[in-house]
């Protein structure tokens, strides 16, 4: 809808103090011709918008000009207020900020967009903790956390047994799962710390230019996928059926199924040994196929299990 375009220009312009014609058609996925006749209609409508030509150009609104409309939809609303990963929050002690930040919000939304609201929160709940994974202490994580806020570079002991000493620039933290990473820069290249893994840490006085060009999401999204490049793979075509397979997809946690074919399934585990674990467990629900080594030795492991209990 027209008006709800017009509001989003508002408050980008608000946000960002000034864009061009191609920034804001390319936020909002219109043509910049559309953008030029929106503008002439929010002049018409009495807000001060004001272009500026040339480089360095584009358009803003005029000094002192702020809406306080927040120009939220419902699905808008709905997903500020689904429940926050209140453990995430709490590592980094923004839990009490979080719901003085919502509960502010709440008192500026008129009546239907906070139902929307209540109507989210008692809908979704989002729990990033893994089923089997124990609670990592993170002391270090707010030091970590105010030397990213402030670019102040970190000295710091990481590891386990043989730690060592780095001199890094942090750039950003990332939660995967309930797990904190800390992003740095280090010796010219940007790389991941597991924060549990930190012993010990200081913050120095000295200050770092981030890089223009690093964008967090991106980086960790790239970071992951050459990690994932990086397993080792172990190929596996078993026949099972519909049961089987369905127990399979919610138990593997090193390996993956990659295409079912009928009662063909192709599959893959991180290691020959983890295959051979996983598949010996389902007993005769499966039927290995491939490799052909895999099938011996499943079917050796079960003769010696046999034989034990006679």
């Amino acid at each position: 809808m027209r008006a709800d375009r017009l509001l989003s220009i508002l408050l980008q312009l608000q946000l960002h103090g000034r864009l061009t014609s191609g920034e804001l058609a390319k936020r909002l996925e219109v043509s910049m011709r559309t953008i030029h006749r929106d503008m002439e209609a929010l002049g018409a409508a009495g807000v001060p918008v004001v272009a500026v030509r040339g480089v360095g150009g584009g358009w803003s609104l005029m000094d002192g000009y702020r809406t306080n409309l927040t120009g939220l939809s419902d699905p808008e609303v709905q997903s500020l207020f689904v429940t926050k990963p209140a453990r995430l929050l709490a590592d980094l002690h923004l839990e009490k900020a979080s719901d003085a930040a919502l509960v502010k919000l709440l008192t500026v939304l008129p009546a239907v967009a906070r139902h929307n609201a209540e109507l989210a929160r008692q809908r979704i709940y989002i729990d990033v903790s893994g089923w089997n994974r124990s609670s990592e202490q993170v002391p270090h994580l707010p030091l970590l956390q105010n030397a990213v806020w402030r670019d102040r570079k970190v000295r710091m002991l990481y590891g386990d047994d043989r730690a060592s000493e780095r001199l890094l620039d942090p750039l950003g933290l990332v939660a995967k799962g309930s797990v904190w990473y800390l992003v740095a820069q280090i010796d010219g290249s940007i790389r991941s710390y597991r924060v549990s893994r930190v012993k010990e840490a200081t913050m120095l006085d000295e200050t770092f230019a981030r890089p223009a060009s690093f964008d967090l999401a991106r980086f960790w999204e790239e970071s992951s996928t050459r990690f994932k490049d990086r397993l080792p793979r172990f190929t596996v075509v078993i026949r099972a059926a519909t049961p089987a397979v369905d127990w399979l997809r919610t138990m593997i946690r090193f390996g993956a199924i990659d295409e079912v074919i009928g009662d063909r399934v192709s599959m893959h585990f991180d290691a020959e040994e983890v295959a051979r674990a996983v598949l010996l467990g389902m007993g005769d629900q499966i039927e290995v196929l491939e490799p052909q080594s895999l099938r011996e030795a499943i079917v050796a492991t079960a003769r010696r299990i046999a034989t034990a209990a006679s």
